[in-house]
């Protein structure tokens, strides 16, 4: 594995090359909920254009591209790791376990992996750990534009489940309104109990 930061162009073109998939994940803060992650193989000859870090895209574009994404990528596979999974693992583990999860998933095989950050699990080929690779390579941001979508619509599912903890709003990050609803509404299955707000709120 590689740590690449302060990517040149030059390297990017170095590293993307053959079939190659873009992983990224979402959800490693929140106190409730699944981490998500995603692997993406775009299609070189049908690119998306408008990709960016999901993060500083508008909810609106992010479901667009998520579509756009889906009909035009080669393969996308979506992997996850449970709040009970996060509790016995701890939450880089369990991230690393959805990571290999989600290009498990794929439905080609990858001549090399690039994920968001700066470490990977074992996926069983070449991999490179990219720093802010999520603003930098289009696959990882088309991984993190669906991650964020699948997740966020877990939340709004939770939501509806839950209408007390106001899950649609905070998306299960430890803000003011999720700590007074933990401690009215008290911890939910789904929550990371692992977590000290949430242990605390036990």
């Amino acid at each position: 594995m590689a740590v690449i930061k302060d990517i040149t162009p030059e390297q990017a073109a170095q590293i993307c090359v053959g079939q190659y998939a873009g992983v990224d994940e979402v959800g490693r803060g929140p106190l409730v909920g699944n981490v998500v992650t995603a692997a993406v193989i775009l299609d070189p000859n049908n690119p998306v254009a408008g990709l960016n870090d999901s993060k500083k895209l508008s909810e609106k574009k992010r479901d667009l591209l998520f579509d756009e994404i889906q009909q035009k990528a080669l393969s996308v596979s979506v992997g996850s790791a449970s709040p009970a999974e996060i509790d016995e693992l701890n939450i880089l583990h369990a991230t690393m376990l959805a990571m290999q999860r989600a290009v498990q998933g794929l439905s080609l095989k990858p001549t090399s992996v690039l994920v968001d950050g700066n470490r990977t699990p074992d996926f069983g080929v070449q991999s490179h750990a990219i720093i802010k690779g999520d603003g930098l390579i289009d696959a990882i941001s088309a991984a993190s534009i669906i991650a964020k979508v699948v997740r966020d619509r877990e939340m709004a599912a939770l939501a509806e489940k839950h209408p007390e903890y106001g899950f649609e709003k905070h998306k299960g990050y430890p803000t003011k309104a999720h700590f007074e609803a933990l401690a009215k509404h008290g911890v939910l299955v789904e929550h990371r109990k692992s977590f000290r707000p949430v242990r605390e709120a036990m």
